[in-house]
């Protein structure tokens, strides 16, 4: 693993947070410090009523598919969930999920817990945020340059030197902007989330101009995993178990998994790395307790910086929450920004200060983040269309 020098980095910001984090958990979750939450400014009762939210709104199998069906068992439910798409079946592990489980946390302590938190489950989109994370390390530590430059001035790889995909930047490709296109691991770009109605549109259609159009599709979000690869040269889990997890103190039991058929031979190189999965939608990505997951989002919420070492420099998380401007709700991949103002934004609380944003997953998965309040909530297999519920209910239980 290279250890590179980061230059610049001892200086912490934490603009908009309500005050500096003192406390940090060290490594296992059973010392991880509780606290009652009347001492950290929440009501009881109104914090329990948003637990008592988040577990009975679980996400479940939709009627049209009839009686019968498990919404815990992910075999089948994503296929099913998917099976409008052509070139749906899955392609990595489909591992069965828990009951809802959450955890809340403020100034860096416990407040709340409900479910089986050391459950090491699913957590589809929040890959996603694990990839950002990989990727803004290469460019702290100059491996990337510059964000703006094209892709393909450091990956060889024939897919990253087409017509359409020669001149794509990593700035697009971590927005959501690419329009990549090409087939990945079996998978067409056009395959991934196209119209119910004419699933073949999109490929009629052809890819949009990269950076005209934000489009939430797994193909390029894999296509950016493997360029991160070629990048470091080393498998993405090794260097994110390196520079993130372990500082962070986390379990050590998360898995980053990637597809049956993702194991490439990098030019060069006689050794095979699976270049792992930006998501769940054909199995695969990543899969951690709520604890871990919590811990991440501490990293975040302090952007970057745990008990006083910057892992990953303030300056990404200033890009990773600048709006992208043909899709202002959202940053980097998967930064989601709390935009009332917009219909139809995945995170969308009007009493929740406008600094706040979520990693967010299907399932639902979501790491909500609150620097004003200096709180991280996890929620775990609630309806997505409950989440802005939760938020609302967790808001109202603040007191000071």
């Amino acid at each position: 693993m290279r250890h590179l020098l980061l230059a610049g980095l001892a200086s912490l910001s934490l603009s908009g947070m309500g005050q500096a984090q003192d406390y940090f958990p060290a490594a296992g979750d059973a010392d991880w410090e509780r606290r009652e939450p009347a001492t950290l400014g929440f009501d009881a009762g109104a914090l329990q009523t948003a637990i008592d939210f988040a577990i009975a709104h679980e996400t479940r199998a939709p009627e049209a598919w009839g009686a019968g069906i498990d919404a815990r068992n992910l075999e089948v439910m994503v296929p099913l969930t998917w099976a409008y798409e052509p070139h749906s079946s899955p392609i990595g592990e489909l591992r069965p999920r828990g009951a809802p489980a959450g955890i809340i946390i403020r100034n860096g302590y416990i407040v709340a817990e409900w479910g089986d938190l050391e459950r090491v489950d699913m957590t589809f989109s929040v890959s996603k945020s694990f990839l950002s994370h990989v990727v803004g390390l290469a460019v702290d530590d100059g491996l990337i340059e510059d964000v703006s430059a094209p892709v393909s001035d450091l990956v060889a790889d024939p897919l990253f030197h087409t017509e359409h995909n020669t001149p794509i930047s990593w700035d697009q490709m971590l927005r959501q902007t690419s329009g990549w296109s090409g087939t990945l691991w079996d998978k067409p770009d056009w395959a991934d989330r196209p119209s119910r109605d004419n699933p073949a549109s999109d490929l009629v259609a052809g890819p949009p101009v990269p950076g005209a159009a934000w489009e939430y599709n797994d193909v390029r979000v894999n296509a950016l995993a493997l360029a991160a690869l070629h990048v470091w040269r080393e498998p993405l889990a090794q260097v994110l178990d390196e520079r993130i997890m372990t500082p962070i103190g986390s379990s050590g039991s998360w898995e980053w998994q990637g597809y049956k058929n993702s194991w490439v031979e990098l030019e060069e190189d006689e050794e095979l790395y699976w270049s792992v999965s930006g998501g769940g939608h054909w199995g695969g990505g990543m899969m951690l307790s709520a604890y871990d997951q919590a811990r991440f989002g501490l990293l975040g919420l302090n952007r970057g910086n745990w008990d006083g070492t910057q892992l990953l420099s303030d300056a990404w998380y200033e890009r990773s929450l600048t709006p992208t401007d043909v899709a202002p709700f959202y940053g980097y991949m998967n930064f989601f920004l709390n935009r009332p103002d917009i219909d139809g934004a995945a995170i969308s609380v009007p009493s929740a200060p406008p600094g706040s944003f979520a990693y967010l997953g299907a399932g639902a998965n979501m790491i909500y983040i609150d620097p004003e309040h200096d709180i991280v909530a996890v929620v775990r297999w609630i309806d997505s269309g409950e989440r802005n519920g939760f938020i609302e209910r967790l808001m109202a239980a603040v007191t000071e």
